[in-house]
């Protein structure tokens, strides 16, 4: 009996090592569940986008550089007028007398020349008849200096006079002038928007300040301006299309091109950590959207660059890994003497490629420009090329270089339902 112990021991010693030995056994690493797609050629379009109000290309405010009540308004909100209507009158009688009285100063000024260069034109005679007497023996020499000195008085006279009548001219028509600005016109073809006087009221003009009576609006062309930001404004450039949609006019969109980016940009809360910087771009509408009024809410995409036969992925696909695990990196040689040690670890672009054998493979890659989903591939990527485009954590984080990859089965326990085939 003893020795069926000893079989018994064997078997049981047997057993026991070979269940030692293949839980010591390496086991391959699981696989990694895994969203695949391809690298294709296509267009791409860089897009700009910004929110902003529709406006009138051309706003006028409506006001005079004179003091009155106003005592005609011929014009309401939302009258359409042409270049050169009378849209309203300030009382002129105050400067109809002032254009009278500028008148009269004239015309005396006028009668005041005239009896001047009469009085030239004699003594200019008394002149050369002294002179004649002078040249007989006839006259003293005193007799000539003093008409010479009566017909340069007289000649002074004339000039004085004359300018006593361009002043008074010229203050006839700065009367005249002011008389004409009673009357309000309009300088431009547009709509009345608004009216902030009405007759009755008193206008009170000034040079240095102004009192709107009216503002009209060229509503034929319409802009919508917009603020960008100074890493997208740099591509931006005057007369690139974009398609501009309205909000009240929900599911049309309208078209446009950049007409104007401004010099100087915007900064908000500078100094902060907040600190915005903007630049303001206006965008023309090429005709007027019907039902689209001043103020309303916008928003703008502007095609700024366009690339054909681009290598294109999901813009997912594309994240960010450190220098160092990739299998192209080269450690910087240093040099004699002390080495500053680099505060910043250098990152790296890439897409993570799936090779015949499922496994993931990061690749090094340059890109160009970006749509709202897609991103061209300028290096690093071939046409058809499989590549990994989620989920977002596993991609970002948790994927490295050689791990066995698979997508979800559809349908399957613990799979992921419409997962994407390549």
């Amino acid at each position: 009996m003893k020795w069926w112990k000893a079989v018994i021991a064997g078997v049981l010693f047997l057993g026991a090592a070979a269940i030692t030995a293949g839980g010591l056994k390496e086991r391959p690493p699981p696989t990694v569940e895994v969203q695949i797609s391809k690298a294709h050629k296509g267009t791409i379009t860089r897009t700009i986008t910004g929110a902003g109000k529709v406006q009138a290309a051309t706003t006028v405010k409506i006001s005079s550089n004179l003091s009155g009540d106003l005592v005609a308004l011929g014009v309401k909100e939302g009258d359409r007028v042409t270049k050169g209507q009378v849209l309203g009158k300030i009382d002129r009688r105050r400067y109809e007398a002032s254009v009278n009285q500028a008148r009269a100063s004239q015309n005396a000024s006028k009668a005041d020349v005239q009896v001047s260069a009469v009085e030239a034109q004699r003594a200019a005679a008394e002149y050369v008849r002294v002179e004649g007497l002078v040249n007989k023996g006839l006259a003293s020499t005193a007799e000539l200096e003093q008409a010479k000195a009566n017909k340069d008085t007289a000649d002074a006279r004339v000039a004085a006079a004359q300018q006593r009548f361009e002043q008074a001219a010229a203050a006839y028509d700065a009367a005249s002038t002011d008389l004409a600005k009673t009357t309000l016109t309009s300088p431009i073809d547009g709509n009345v928007i608004e009216l902030s006087r009405e007759v009755g009221e008193r206008v009170r003009g000034s040079d240095f300040s102004e009192d709107v009576v009216m503002t009209i609006a060229a509503l034929s062309a319409m802009e919508v301006k917009i603020e960008v930001g100074e890493h997208e404004v740099v591509h931006l450039k005057p007369g690139q299309p974009a398609e501009v949609s309205v909000d009240a006019l929900e599911g049309d969109s309208f078209q446009g091109s950049v007409v104007e980016i401004a010099q100087k940009a915007l900064i908000k809360n500078p100094g902060t950590e907040a600190e915005v910087t903007t630049f303001p771009v206006t965008v023309a509408l090429d005709s007027r959207p019907p039902g689209v009024m001043p103020g309303m809410s916008a928003e703008v995409r502007i095609s700024a660059e366009t690339h054909n036969e681009a290598v294109l992925v999901p813009i997912q696909a594309v994240t960010v890994r450190s220098e160092k695990i990739l299998p192209d990196y080269k450690p910087p040689v240093e040099g004699g003497g002390l080495t500053a040690k680099r505060k910043t670890e250098s990152l790296a672009k890439v897409v993570f490629v799936v090779d015949a054998d499922n496994k993931a493979q990061i690749r090094r890659v340059r890109t160009g420009i970006a749509s709202d989903t897609e991103l061209e591939i300028l290096e690093g990527l071939q046409d058809g090329d499989r590549i990994i485009e989620g989920p977002y954590r596993t991609l970002s984080k948790d994927l490295n270089h050689g791990d066995a990859v698979r997508e979800p089965q559809q349908g399957g326990p613990g799979g992921m339902k419409g997962g994407r085939k390549s």
